[in-house]
């Protein structure tokens, strides 16, 4: 499911689960009336951490994601995961998810989840998207990053490998009120790529409204299509980002910025030569050890 669920569609889910719970058989019908109150647990958990956490042994949770329509309890939890998304589960209540769980049943889940995500980049939908930012990111007067917090961790990485192979990248604002400044001076010509997620962060949301009003196209990488970067943006890269971790996983926007950095290096005639330029600079002054 790609953006965030619709207000209707959490209804409706909530709703089956409550007429389930009202009308099941007791066994099943407890276990909705839980599900309601412990979203995220379902979310999170695996089929059998969560038949403990609730009480209820396999087969329980099997027949009520069937009898709520699902072919299994793995199409279910995703569409939990997908109402979390419209909620935006806390910090601390992913971690609550995560206590006393054992390492290999985490990490099981952490792998797939970083599959499915990796999936979801790599569609036919993912690819033609990257493909289509390549030519104007190399065209553009200036390429802005902006995140803060975790994401700028991203908008770091993709200025300052951006910096190394093209003369269009701007560094990453990093002080206080940088931000504002850089942007401020964006115009028609110039690619604001903007990255945050729920919660999402006011400083990369203002970024946007300035970046607007100066009329820069906003390349928004972000969680959702009704992410506030979203509006009014010039192109939309979706970053799917599910699994159990402390936080929504950043590996996929990390290799979206990879990515469109490799894209523009096969298309750039420079490329090539400013980072062995850069290269032979550093080393020059001991920048890197070489064996």
């Amino acid at each position: 499911m790609t953006g965030a669920i619709m207000p209707e569609l959490q209804d409706n889910l909530r709703d089956r689960l409550g007429r389930i719970a009202a009308e099941g058989t007791p066994t099943v019908s407890a276990f909705a009336a839980w599900v309601l109150d412990n979203f995220t647990d379902v979310a999170f958990l695996s089929i059998r951490r969560l038949a403990e956490r609730a009480g209820v042994n396999a087969n329980t949770v099997m027949r009520l994601s069937r009898e709520l329509g699902y072919d299994g309890f793995d199409a279910f939890r995703a569409e939990v995961q997908s109402v979390l998304q419209q909620r935006a589960a806390s910090y601390g209540e992913r971690a609550q998810a995560l206590f006393n769980r054992s390492g290999p049943e985490i990490f099981g889940e952490v792998i797939t989840a970083s599959r499915a995500n990796a999936e979801a980049v790599f569609s036919a939908e993912g690819l033609e998207q990257l493909e289509s930012c390549i030519a104007p990111l190399l065209s553009a007067r200036r390429v802005y990053a902006v995140g803060v917090r975790s994401c700028y961790s991203i908008a770091h990485y993709f200025s300052y490998v951006g910096n190394m192979a093209f003369p269009n990248f701007v560094e990453v604002a990093s002080l206080p009120g940088s931000i504002l400044d850089q942007v401020s001076r964006s115009g028609p010509e110039d690619i604001v790529v903007a990255i945050t997620y729920e919660h999402y962060s006011t400083e990369v949301v203002r970024a946007c409204q300035v970046a607007r009003d100066c009329g820069a196209r906003i390349l928004a990488m972000t969680d959702s299509h009704s992410s506030p970067i979203a509006a009014g943006a010039w192109k939309v890269l979706r970053l799917p980002m599910a699994g159990p971790q402390l936080m929504p996983s950043l590996a996929s926007a990390f290799t979206v910025v990879e990515m469109l950095l490799a894209g523009m290096a096969a298309r750039s005639e420079t490329a090539a030569e400013n980072i062995a330029a850069f290269e032979r600079r550093i080393s020059s002054f001991g920048g890197y050890l070489r064996s």
